[in-house]
């Protein structure tokens, strides 16, 4: 095993001059800064479960593109389905049938499906799900919770990570804008509550319920450690906001397809009135949908007041490369294959921090997984895993780079149907390497 720390980055290290040169912070999303390397991981291509940097560093993989990469990178299928969108012509701003079809094939498998709308990154998605409820309900204000995730709009960019001392009680949490710009009236039509606490839920609900237009949250919360329902809770929301009037949205941007096609719902077996859908519907292309109830959908234009337009909505080569995708996790060798890496490779995972002595929770829940470094209990919301060691985290990742291993910093990873049981088990000695490592630096 070559170790990566003694490769010469000279041509990262160019590039990283010149983007800050011309890219605000030298990047092009501030998420891609990467605080192990203090730039952005430079990337030179990438082939199933593997990537490689600039420098001519191989990584295994365990970001998978945040997710969006579930079949691997440059999966035979979704290329082939983009070459032959570009021999159609590149054709965006014009229906075609292929959108029909990936339709189809949505409401065939998303319990909460009968119409869909598709759109590209998951920030306009959850936007446009709740502009269309809000139409539908006559009603403004909107229930998220403290930890969770659904893109950086105006609407929803609220307390999806915020600092403890911003943050308000724990059974009553600030609504805290996670970014400069946002309009101070956005706040109060924001409220935000403690995930996987009935009462709390109930409590909002009795009190404001008719000026609610919907209840939004991620079924397994992937973006604060996968931490996963609590028995019933799925189902108390779901009884709590029908009985108000209230819709209830599913962002499934991350937990859509990570263990069956119908994402958290078909596991849970709670159906919501909305769902938001991305990363990896399109099959590393930029594609995401809002998909729902009939009755709900019908307010989109034409037919209702609900404006969802765009010339580069449902663009062919995101389409043709989604409907390449749903072919592949609809096959019947899918998800058992995917989940018996997951059998094998979790608490492998676990054995290796263990040994190692560092305390680390592995939790996980399909094809993502979070590293919560300091907790030895299962999280329940996201007050919980506050007591994550990020400066410790980012220290791993680091070492685990220099070991062949490529983890982003962040509160969740994953691996592909492109791993084999062979690379998981090569990932897990290097990040055995790089545990021992981090231990003899005083972990």
């Amino acid at each position: 095993m070559r170790d990566q720390a003694l490769v010469d980055v000279t041509v990262s290290n160019g590039i990283w001059e010149r983007a800050k040169q011309r890219l605000p912070g030298g990047v092009t999303a501030s998420a891609r800064m990467h605080p192990s390397l203090g730039r952005p991981f430079l990337a030179q291509r990438a082939e199933g479960g593997r990537i490689w940097d600039v420098d001519g560093r191989e990584f295994i993989d365990l970001n998978m593109s945040y997710g969006a990469a579930l079949l691997g990178h440059g999966h035979p299928a979704v290329n082939e389905a983009v070459i032959r969108a570009t021999e159609l012509g590149i054709l965006c701003g014009y229906e075609t049938e292929f959108q029909t079809r990936l339709a189809e094939r949505l409401v065939d498998v998303i319990p909460s499906a009968e119409f869909v709308r598709f759109a590209g990154s998951g920030t306009e998605t959850t936007w446009h799900a709740l502009r269309t409820a809000r139409v539908a309900t006559g009603r403004s204000k909107v229930v998220k919770f403290e930890g969770h995730f659904h893109g950086y709009n105006d609407s929803l960019g609220f307390s999806f990570w915020p600092k403890l001392e911003a943050a308000g009680p724990a059974d009553a949490p600030r609504t805290v804008p996670e970014s400069a710009g946002m309009p101070e009236s956005m706040t109060e039509l924001t409220i935000v509550l403690p995930w996987n606490d009935v009462k709390a839920l109930e409590a909002v609900l009795d009190r404001h319920g008719a000026e609610i237009a919907a209840v939004i949250m991620e079924p397994v919360n992937h973006n604060s450690g996968t931490i996963v329902p609590l028995p019933g809770y799925l189902e108390a929301a779901r009884e709590l906001t029908s009985r108000h009037g209230i819709l209830l949205i599913f962002d499934e941007i991350l937990s859509g397809f990570r263990t069956g096609p119908g994402g958290a719902q078909e596991r849970y077996g709670v159906t919501p009135d909305m769902t938001t859908l991305g990363k990896a519907l399109g099959g590393g292309t930029p594609l995401s949908a809002f998909v729902g109830s009939r009755e709900v959908m019908s307010v989109v234009a034409p037919l209702g007041r609900a404006v969802h337009s765009g010339t580069y909505n449902a663009h062919l080569i995101p389409i043709m490369a989604g409907i390449a995708f749903l072919e592949q996790v609809t096959g019947p060798t899918f998800y058992p294959r995917l989940r018996a890496l997951e059998d094998f490779f979790y608490p492998e995972l676990q054995h290796v921090f263990d040994r190692a002595g560092i305390k680390v929770r592995v939790q996980s829940m399909g094809a993502r997984f979070s590293l919560l470094f300091g907790l030895d209990h299962e999280p329940h919301d996201y007050r919980d895993v506050l007591v994550h060691d990020k400066a410790l985290a980012d220290r791993f990742y680091g070492h685990a780079m220099d070991a062949g291993v490529y983890f982003h910093s962040a509160w969740h990873h994953g691996f592909s149907a492109a791993h084999t049981k062979e690379d998981l088990a090569d990932a897990l000695g290097r990040i055995e390497v790089a545990s021992r490592r981090l231990a003899a630096d005083g972990a």
